[in-house]
């Protein structure tokens, strides 16, 4: 070999790539991003169990009777949460109403059954129904216009909005015509925002 391609072999050499990837730095990055995923997971899940305890004052949700009556209405959907009457962003945890779920509704003469696969039933007796509505948003879910029905309720000394979609959202008006013209005496506490 002569010294000419002895220095291009030498020059060949030097010119690949130096490995590039630092393992140890970059699995410290992963183990380190990995904890401030699960510390900010840890943070929302304290939130939500705070404000649960500040919402401890609400009375357990009814269960529904025995021998309900024949139903008015019945649909299934999604149950996207409650709220304090008024206010769609104060999200009311307390005993799983904040828990999103598939919903069978069902309303009697009696009030309006909840059923809940997966998350706590309840029972509105139809003394409690205050009114229902049309809107676009409840806590943590906003549709188009008139794309929620929010039935509103008395619970202990507090008004509730709930928020429901149907899977056939055409649905809706009838749901807000029949439990309206339940009580007379509705009031239109919380209706409004």
């Amino acid at each position: 070999m002569t010294p000419e391609a002895i220095l291009l072999a030498a020059g060949a050499a030097e010119r690949e790539s130096a490995k590039v990837t630092d393992w140890g730095a970059r699995i410290a990055w992963v183990v380190g991003l990995v904890v401030f995923i699960a510390f900010v997971y840890w943070l929302m899940r304290q939130g939500w169990k705070w404000r649960g305890a500040l919402q401890g004052d609400l009375p357990e949700l009814p269960a529904a009777p025995e021998g309900l009556p024949a139903h008015r209405l019945a649909l299934t959907g999604r149950y996207h949460g409650s709220t304090t009457a008024g206010q769609w962003l104060d999200r009311i945890v307390a005993h799983g109403l904040g828990v999103r779920s598939r919903v069978e509704l069902t309303l009697t003469d009696a009030g309006l059954d909840v059923v809940r696969p997966g998350a706590t039933d309840f029972f509105v007796p139809a003394a409690q129904l205050r009114g229902a509505r049309l809107d676009k948003g409840i806590a943590g879910k906003v549709l188009t216009e008139g794309g929620l029905l929010v039935v509103t309720w008395a619970h202990g000394d507090k008004l509730i909005d709930s928020g429901f979609r149907s899977d056939r959202a055409a649905e809706h008006a009838a749901w807000v015509e029949a439990i309206n013209s339940m009580n007379q005496s509705i009031t239109t506490e919380g209706a409004e925002r």
